[in-house]
């Protein structure tokens, strides 16, 4: 009973505006990853009633699958995908400016390779990155002699030249939910483990049947989105039933995690062979993480696994580099997700469009968008082009005017850029007993909300780990948080230092 009380009292904190069975919503919005949650706190900003219901947790998907990078993609250059990459250059210092917690810079250091890109190549690709997107405040590309600075070190002998450039780390699952709770907090209803069963035109609306674990619930909408990332064919052709529409390419991406490979706090970027490139990345710490592959892939989504073949593949690719080799034995984690990519006829995985595309129909007076493709760099920007085209078939705005995201802050971000480490030591005032580490991984977490977690009296009632009784009662409140997966490995990264006795202590608390 305790865990349905928990989870019950989370859902009625952050349901938002409750439409009656008659009233429709202005957009009904399936998919709670990252481009369905952006698009939900766009659209109830500008005051429309927004209703999102995602199947299982929030980013339990491809959005917490990612190299949680924002980054404007360095390769894509080669495709010549400049709009793109001009789009997601700018996005950088967009987003960390309003979410300063989650979002912080990182330094990418490219070792050259003999026989591989030239480095006239690696230099003109830096430099057209450096002033591609309006950089203002990160730091730029400079020349490295690996044999005298400290991030030649774990590498082998034979690298002596690399290139340093700047792109930003962000928390991903996080900026999923920190959206989804803006987007309440505005009045959106936003519903997990919900289930879009049916959907029909009928009087110029929508009609949803959507199916939880209590039973079903019918609703209408004037318009709806399609953000259901690698399950958008599925949508398109059981829910919808259109699947003329369906050209969707889904491509694998996997990682691995392992002791910290380096004592410094940059990360590598290393090219490989086959054209392809991986990220070694300083990760929760004590941690890295070096990913990720590009596969074609044809299973279900929501079982993807990493595979052997792709383990030997990126343990390869990482030795070639490292003096010491990365072998299976070492990981500690895996993770895979699976993007949902427009299918646009390239021959290989690496080379489909990493570009959103967005298809819209409105047949009998009812508007529908199929979201396709997109980074989580440009999930921001991919919700502004879905409303530019959903605003002719929705009754006028009455909210904040377009583009107010750029500046408004998500929950917790409301702190300068370079605030994180002030905001961590005022924590530490707050409760002196927990550790440095504590207190910076609850200021990474939940910036200046943090505050209102140690003040609560269960901050010092540790479950496991440094996870307390109250920030576990925050997550269940305040972020859908019903499962000990969403906290262990969505809302945190804990799972990654929690054994099996803490695991069973905050199963109990759920």
């Amino acid at each position: 009973m305790r865990r349905h009380a928990l989870a019950g009292r989370g859902r009625r904190s952050y349901a938002g505006r409750m439409s009656s069975a008659t009233t429709p919503f202005d957009l009904a919005i399936i998919g709670g990853g990252v481009n369905g949650a952006g698009i939900a706190r766009d659209a109830a900003g500008r005051g429309w009633r927004v209703l999102l219901a995602e199947q299982a947790d929030l980013a339990s998907g491809t959005s917490s699958a990612s190299t949680k990078l924002i980054h404007g993609g360095l390769r894509y250059l080669e495709y010549y995908e400049f709009r793109l990459v001009r789009e997601a250059l700018t996005e950088r210092e967009v987003l960390w400016g309003i979410a300063p917690h989650i979002v912080w810079p990182l330094r990418f250091v490219l070792p050259y390779q003999a026989g591989l890109r030239p480095a006239w190549m690696l230099r003109a690709g830096l430099f057209l990155y450096d002033h591609l997107g309006g950089r203002k405040l990160l730091p730029p590309t400079r020349t490295l002699l690996l044999d005298r600075d400290e991030a030649g070190l774990p590498l082998k002998p034979g690298f002596h030249r690399g290139f340093e450039y700047s792109d930003c780390w962000v928390e991903d699952s996080r900026l999923v939910v920190l959206n989804a709770r803006d987007a309440a907090a505005r009045g959106a209803e936003i519903l997990t483990r919900t289930r879009c069963v049916s959907a029909r035109r009928a009087e110029g609306l929508w009609h949803l049947s959507l199916e939880d674990g209590g039973g079903t619930r019918e609703v209408t909408a004037r318009a709806l989105v399609n953000a259901a990332g690698p399950w958008v064919g599925e949508v398109l052709g059981r829910v919808v039933r259109d699947n003329a529409r369906a050209k969707v390419r889904l491509v694998k991406g996997s990682h691995i995690v392992v002791p910290r490979l380096f004592a410094h706090d940059r990360c590598y970027i290393f090219q490989n062979a086959d054209r392809r490139i991986i990220f070694a990345i300083p990760y929760q710490e004590h941690f890295t993480l070096i990913g990720t592959t590009d596969r074609d892939y044809t299973g279900d989504p929501g079982a993807v696994r990493i595979d052997e073949g792709e383990i030997a593949y990126l343990c390869a690719a990482a030795s070639e580099y490292f003096r010491e080799p990365v072998k299976p034995e070492n990981i500690v984690w895996t993770y895979s997700g699976v993007r949902s990519l427009y299918d646009d006829g390239a021959s290989a995985a690496q080379e489909a469009t990493r570009d959103y595309v967005l298809d819209l129909e409105s047949g009998e007076g009812a508007a529908a968008l199929h979201v396709f493709g997109g980074k989580i760099t440009t999930y921001r920007r991919l919700a502004l082009a879905a409303l530019e085209k959903l605003a002719p078939h929705l009754p006028p705005a009455t909210g904040l005017a377009p583009g107010w995201t750029a500046t408004a802050p998500l929950p917790g971000g409301d702190f300068p850029r370079d605030g994180v480490v002030a905001l961590a030591t005022k924590l530490r005032e707050l409760r002196p007993a927990l550790s440095a580490a504590t207190t910076r991984r609850l200021a990474r977490a939940y910036g200046t909300e943090a505050a209102g977690i140690l003040e609560d009296e269960g901050a010092g009632d540790m479950l496991a780990a440094d996870l307390s009784r109250a920030e576990l009662r925050h997550l269940v409140r305040s972020e859908w948080a019903r499962e000990l997966d969403d906290v262990l490995w969505r809302r945190s990264k804990l799972g990654l230092v929690v054994d099996e006795a803490g695991r069973e202590r905050i199963a109990a608390c759920l």
